[in-house]
């Protein structure tokens, strides 16, 4: 007799569909050290704001191409024929506030990387270097440490940077761990419960 393996319990959003799934299951919550990853991270984030992120998932080839692999350096000089460009790429979300702030985005990377800070360097210095584990239950949509955060991204030039998004963005970028308590990707060492 042949038993059926048991299905893997995912938290519940990833369950909407096969791209959410493998999303959840590859990539959500891993911790990134990649200063250029997290940063790309960053940008779609604040694409997704008002969308949903299976949107932006189903078009983040088309936004690495269109943003010529989200190179800062690259981006950084990106000019008004560029905007008009990237406003006329379908394969992208169309907002121009959205695009000129990626493009702003990048010239603060590179700010950031000029005054010797790498972006891994800043974003990991909030959590002490170590994934914040939350409590498997809560899903916050923003935290006291998502809006400092915010407020610094704010004060070095970043835009679409607002708590909400930041507080996503760390929960992709595995600076939190907010996978739920029976989720199998969920980390069953505590390494810290301040967010």
């Amino acid at each position: 007799m042949t038993v059926a393996p048991k299905p893997l319990l995912r938290c519940s959003w990833a369950n909407s569909d096969a791209l959410m799934a493998s999303y959840h299951d590859e990539e959500w919550g891993k911790p990134i050290h990649d200063s250029r990853m997290l940063w790309e991270t960053l940008m779609l984030e604040g694409f997704q704001a008002g969308l949903s992120w299976q949107t932006i998932l189903k078009r983040r080839e088309g936004f690495r191409d269109a943003f010529q692999g989200f190179v800062p350096e690259v981006v950084a000089a990106f000019g008004p024929a560029d905007v008009e460009r990237l406003m006329a790429d379908a394969r992208i979300i169309r907002a121009r506030a959205k695009i000129e702030a990626t493009i702003g985005g990048a010239r603060a990377y590179l700010a950031m990387q000029a005054e010797g800070l790498s972006f891994s360097d800043f974003a990991w210095g909030f959590t002490g270097g170590k994934p914040i584990r939350g409590d498997g239950v809560a899903l916050p949509a923003e935290t006291p440490l998502s809006q400092n955060i915010s407020k610094a991204l704010k004060k070095r030039g970043f835009k679409f940077v607002g708590p909400v998004i930041v507080y996503a963005w760390m929960q992709a970028v595995g600076l939190v761990d907010d996978h739920a308590a029976d989720c199998f990707r969920r980390k069953r060492k505590t390494v810290g419960q301040s967010r």
